[in-house]
């Protein structure tokens, strides 16, 4: 067969990662693309010499990647939002097959790209888009696919996975994490993308649209980031036999489907406990499977470039993804009306009768407790009043209801600060 002719456009890590796996396996992937994968173009705002483009023509302009005859499948390894938008559907309308690397893109809109891509008669395909080299997707849409899906749970963003792992392992705090997350090139100048839960939240809407057959709803995820979290946080959750992990949620329920992105406490005794540094981990709980764990390096060069490699193999095999749901969307539930354990932080002054007022409050709500702890005193800096945190894990309970519980409890004069609220996951068979 002839080859399968790809026009590279991004000659960033990714790029280049793809440009060398293509060279080093270039026999065992044209043994089992059932033909040889070579790149005939390569289109970069800034040349890059140092890397060898094999004879690839190179450009600086990506039209000439989607106009050229010697192209049959654009892979973008760009980023950003919208020259990739712009990219995929020039090359959609350029008969020409695409393969990417980008969760926002898809997120974002890929329901109205994968239907133009549908209508053109081409395959999009973006394995390296979710949990860099780990083949979740192929897992979704081909492993898992005889299977109804139950629930997904995952680590999703490897910076958020390093913070709180640096946080556990040193006692270090958020800020002095995140430094180290920077200096290491884990973290951007600007990690808001990470930290605050965008990117993770990204991964798991498209997740949910294949586990469940539906549309792609980025706006319906409800995200919350890391930065709230203490070192303090962190030996209480271990005191209690957890470990503090950012999880992205989605869940089929009898009120529809959940989507969260949000710190969690995870048992210890889970595995998906113990998957630290920039690994990402994904459990996938479903009818005739079970729960199956999917790990490995989230991004990076090579890991990112496997996937896309494997794309680009289904795409020489005429493997076509199925495209997202396209019935109107399931009712989403929101974060009020979802069940869950909860871990509670409550700086309370240190007298007397404290602790029966807040399990009064939460009795009163039908809340129930299952572990309590009471650190040592402490003093307030800036009053010099004596407080103590009192560390409470509640049996699962709906959130509205603990929310109407812990405006009461905040309100009392025996709370003097904030109270810290983290959803706790035991991932059961239940979720």
């Amino acid at each position: 067969m002839e080859p399968l002719r790809v026009g590279l456009c991004g000659l960033g890590t990714v790029g280049q990662g793809v440009v060398e796996l293509l060279a080093r396996n270039a026999s065992s992937i044209a043994r089992r693309a059932g033909r040889s994968v070579i790149i005939t173009r390569v289109a970069s705002r800034t040349p890059k010499p140092e890397v060898d483009l094999a004879g690839a023509t190179f450009s600086t302009r990506l039209d000439d990647v989607v106009r050229a005859s010697d192209v049959d499948v654009v892979v973008e390894t760009m980023g950003g939002e919208a020259a990739a938008r712009q990219l995929m559907s020039d090359s959609c309308g350029a008969a020409k097959h695409f393969v990417t690397a980008n969760k926002a893109l898809i997120a974002l809109h890929g329901q109205e790209l994968l239907a133009a891509a549908r209508n053109a008669g081409v395959m999009v395909r973006f394995e390296a888009a979710v949990a860099g080299g780990i083949p979740i997707v192929k897992a979704l849409s081909e492993g898992l696919a005889g299977n109804r899906i139950h629930w997904i749970a995952g680590i999703i963003n490897g910076t958020s996975n390093y913070i709180l792992s640096a946080m556990a392992s040193d006692g270090a705090s958020f800020a002095d994490a995140l430094a180290s997350a920077q200096a290491l090139g884990y973290a951007e100048a600007d990690p808001a993308f990470d930290v605050d839960g965008i990117d993770a939240a990204h991964k798991l809407s498209i997740l949910s649209a294949l586990a469940f057959d539906t549309p792609l709803q980025f706006d319906a995820v409800y995200t919350e980031g890391i930065g709230a979290i203490t070192a303090e946080d962190i030996e209480y959750a271990a005191a209690l036999g957890y470990r503090i992990k950012h999880l992205g949620i989605t869940r089929r329920t009898s009120a529809g489907i959940e989507m969260r992105v949000h710190p969690t406490l995870v048992p210890e005794t889970r595995l998906l406990s113990r998957v630290d540094g920039v690994t990402n981990a994904v459990v996938i709980h479903s009818d005739a499977v079970g729960a199956s764990l999917y790990c490995g390096p989230g991004a990076g060069a090579l890991p990112s470039a496997s996937a896309v490699v494997a794309d680009l193999i289904d795409v020489a095999r005429g493997n076509a993804l199925p495209a997202f749901g396209q019935d109107p969307a399931p009712a989403r539930v929101p974060i009020d009306d979802i069940e869950s354990a909860y871990y509670l932080r409550i700086p309370a002054a240190d007298q007397p009768g404290v602790m029966a007022r807040v399990a009064q409050i939460l009795s009163s709500k039908e809340i129930s407790i299952e572990s309590v702890i009471q650190r040592e005193q402490a003093i307030r800096a800036d009053t010099g009043t004596a407080w103590v945190p009192v560390i409470i894990l509640t049996h699962r309970v709906i959130e509205r209801d603990l929310n109407q519980a812990l405006r009461e409890i905040q309100q009392l004069d025996d709370v003097v600060d904030t109270i810290t609220r983290i959803r706790v996951e035991t991932l059961d068979a239940d979720g």
